[in-house]
C-alpha cells in the first residue's frame, strides 16, 4: 500500500487531500481556542502579578470541552464533525438548534486539504513534501488568528522560525547559511520599517509578529524570496485595503492585520517564486 502512494501520483494526492481535511478540522480548533487559552494565561499572569487571586475557571484547552455547537453548546458526535461532510449534510446548521454554523469552518478544511494535496503534488510524498504542508498549515492558523484578534503568538511564529532553520541543514533545497539570513533580514527588515515608520509619525504601524513572521518565511525559503514577499504582501494588502474601503467593510484609519497578507505571498513564493523571479527578469531582458 505505501509502494502504492508513493509511486501513484493520484493516490498520493488524494490521500494528502483527505489526510489535509483532518488538519483543517483542528486548525479550527486552533484558531478558535488558542486565542482564548492566551487571555486566560494573562489574565492569570496579570493576578499573580498584582498578588491578586486568580479567578477560577473551567478547564479550557485544545482538548477539553469537545466539540460543541456554538450557539446552544450541545456536544457535538462524531458524526456531526466529519470534516465538509457534516456540514454540507446539515445545510450549515446545528441539528439541535437550528443555528446557524459559520461557513468559515469548512472553508478552512478546504484550504488546507488543497494546499496539503499542492504540496505533495509539488515536493513529493516525502519528508520534504510534508515539511511543507506543516509549513502551510501553520501559516494558514496565524492568517485567520491574525485576522480575529490582531494577533501572532509568538507560541506559533518562533517554533516556526526554528524548524525552519533546523529544516535547512538536511530536508529543504534552502542552505542553512541562507535560512540563516533569511531569518535574520526577515526579522530586521520589518523592524526597521517599524521603527522608521515610528519616528515620523510618531505611530506603531505594525506588530512584532510580523517581524517573527517573516522571520519564519525567510528561514524556510531563504533570503532571495524576501524581496518577493515583502513586494506581493505590500502589494496584496493594499489592494484589499482599497476594496474594502470602497466596499465600506473597512473604516480608513482603521488598523488592518498584515500576518494574512505576508503568509499569502510567502506560500505564493514556495509554489512559484523561481517561476515569478525568471519572468520577472525575462520581462526586463536580462
Amino acid at each position: 500500500m505505501l509502494d502504492l502512494i508513493q509511486t501513484s501520483f493520484a493516490w498520493s494526492v488524494g490521500l494528502a487531500a483527505i489526510i489535509g481535511l483532518l488538519f483543517g478540522s483542528f486548525a479550527n480548533v486552533v484558531i478558535a481556542r488558542f486565542p482564548v487559552m492566551l487571555k486566560r494565561q494573562w489574565q492569570q499572569d496579570c493576578a499573580e502579578s498584582l498578588g491578586q487571586p486568580a479567578a477560577p475557571a473551567e478547564r479550557f484547552n485544545l482538548a477539553v470541552p469537545g466539540s460543541q455547537c456554538p450557539a446552544c453548546k450541545t456536544s457535538l458526535r462524531w458524526y456531526e464533525n466529519i470534516p465538509v461532510i457534516s456540514y454540507a449534510l446539515q445545510a450549515g446548521k446545528c441539528r439541535h438548534c437550528q443555528g446557524g454554523i459559520s461557513s468559515r469552518y469548512p472553508l478552512v478544511e478546504l484550504l488546507v486539504a488543497v494546499f496539503t494535496a499542492c504540496a505533495i503534488a509539488s515536493f513529493g510524498f516525502n519528508a520534504l513534501g510534508w515539511s511543507y504542508a506543516l509549513f502551510i498549515y501553520a501559516l494558514v492558523i496565524l492568517t485567520f488568528i491574525d485576522k480575529d484578534h490582531m494577533l501572532l503568538p509568538d507560541q506559533i511564529t518562533l517554533p516556526l522560525v526554528w524548524l525552519g532553520l533546523l529544516a535547512s541543514l538536511q530536508l529543504t533545497p534552502v542552505s542553512p547559511s541562507d535560512a540563516i539570513i533569511g531569518a535574520a533580514c526577515g526579522y530586521l527588515a520589518l523592524w526597521s520599517v517599524f521603527w522608521l515608520f515610528k519616528l515620523l509619525t510618531g505611530k506603531e504601524g505594525m506588530g512584532y509578529g510580523d517581524f517573527k513572521l517573516l522571520a519564519a518565511l525567510g528561514a524556510w525559503l531563504g533570503w532571495q524570496m524576501l524581496p518577493m514577499i515583502i513586494l506581493l504582501s505590500s502589494v496584496i494588502g493594499a489592494v484589499y485595503g482599497i476594496l474594502m474601503i470602497i466596499l465600506r467593510r473597512h473604516q480608513q484609519g482603521n488598523p488592518m492585520p498584515f500576518g494574512p497578507f505576508l503568509a499569502l505571498a510567502g506560500i505564493a513564493a514556495l509554489f512559484f517564486g523561481e517561476v515569478l523571479y525568471s519572468t520577472y527578469w525575462q520581462w526586463l531582458g536580462l
